[in-house]
């Protein structure tokens, strides 16, 4: 039986990985020329490195990042609100924090697999069944016939407003950019985000000295200004914070940032469509507060490929899929959002009494957070 999948970004590549586990040798077609990931660095946690321990690849990508020590929600004086130690997370999830670039994420996920498989400039635009086989079309006009189509073409899918059109991305009110830079001068090893009112600034050290950081802003969406700030206009925002971010963005140039506003989709009601199924950014694109974007894609390749080798028919495994994937996705999605607006207010009284709250937040429900994102159902 032919498998075909739709994107070549994290959750295409891995689901290729993890078919390959089963004795499935799954086409993969991406849309741009080349597979060059967007964007810069990545946070992968514990739930993501025991999947991929399962697919048997954890030591070659753990091999391109490395593990943070601690991850901290700061204010913008530098005052602790919330902080979680990755080592004793490590001991009992498995690394947990561990970070890397997504170009070296991507660069380990393709070693793993013969570039026989692989197939880029080709664009999916739509997809129909012929009896038992199901056609998709591309752009440059050709058409490959399979037997099961796995979606993993993003947030966007053209794919998915096929079966879904009223399933479009949601804006989650704030802005982002982002850039990777050279700071080995600051010996920076902990994972940071600091909360202002309205606005915030994470730092993530990758290995070799570089350094990944991000600021949101509270925005319109689709503003052309925020699409033409400068390290200078940023510096206005997040100049009198804490050390390092000045320092940081005065290493940045302007033609190092990437700036995009923050999205993710509103949980849908289907992933699986006969021989047709969606993960990944297509099926419960979230928002990036709970680091699980990426996670969640890895995880959906694992649950796949076991329910692939344990159902009848392709049919029946993505129903399965469907039952096992839907209810943890959708609240991972929801809790990212309402905990992005929490970071986000805007107002200074209400941004004081949520930075008090977070003081204050005890342990346990920390751990109850934890157990619930790090104990997965493989």
């Amino acid at each position: 039986m032919k498998y075909t999948i739709l994107g070549g970004g994290i959750a295409g590549l891995t689901t290729a990985i993890a078919l390959r586990g089963i004795g499935i040798q799954a086409q993969v077609f991406e849309s741009a020329a080349d597979i060059k990931p967007v964007g810069a660095g990545l946070l992968l946690a514990a739930n993501a490195v025991q999947a991929y321990e399962r697919l048997g690849i954890a030591d070659r990508v753990v091999h391109r990042g490395h593990a943070l020590p601690t991850f901290a929600i700061l204010d913008r004086e530098g005052r602790t609100l919330s902080s979680a130690d990755a080592t004793a997370i490590s001991r009992k999830y498995g690394l947990h924090n561990f970070a890397i670039h997504r170009a070296a994420l991507h660069d380990s996920l393709l070693a793993e697999l013969d570039p026989a498989q692989i197939f880029t400039g080709k664009k999916a635009i739509k997809t129909e069944q012929k009896g038992d086989k199901t056609l998709v079309h591309f752009q440059d006009g050709s058409t490959e016939v399979t037997d099961c189509l796995i979606v993993a073409d993003g947030i966007h899918s053209t794919i998915r407003r096929q079966f879904l059109p009223d399933a479009a991305p949601r804006y989650a009110g704030y802005t982002c950019w982002r850039a990777v830079v050279e700071a080995r001068d600051l010996s920076l090893s902990a994972a940071t985000e600091t909360w202002g009112n309205g606005c915030r600034f994470g730092i993530v050290p990758l290995p070799e000295g570089k350094v990944y950081w991000f600021a949101c802003l509270n925005a319109p969406a689709n503003d052309p200004s925020m699409k033409a700030y400068t390290v200078q206009d940023l510096m206005k925002h997040f100049g009198d914070f804490h050390a390092p971010i000045p320092q940081l963005l005065s290493k940045t140039s302007d033609q190092d940032l990437i700036w995009n506003d923050i999205i993710d989709l509103k949980p849908i009601p289907q992933f699986a469509f006969g021989r047709v199924l969606l993960i990944g950014d297509a099926g419960h694109a979230t928002t990036p507060n709970m680091g699980q974007g990426a996670c969640q894609a890895i995880e959906d390749a694992v649950v796949l490929a076991d329910e692939l080798s344990k159902n009848t028919t392709p049919e029946a495994a993505f129903q399965a899929f469907e039952r096992r994937r839907m209810p943890r996705t959708r609240y991972i999605v929801e809790q990212s959002f309402s905990l992005g607006k929490i970071a986000q207010l805007q107002n200074p009284f209400l941004a004081t009494v949520r930075n008090t709250l977070f003081r204050l937040l005890p342990d346990s429900l920390n751990e109850r957070q934890m157990r619930k994102l790090f104990e997965v159902d493989f």
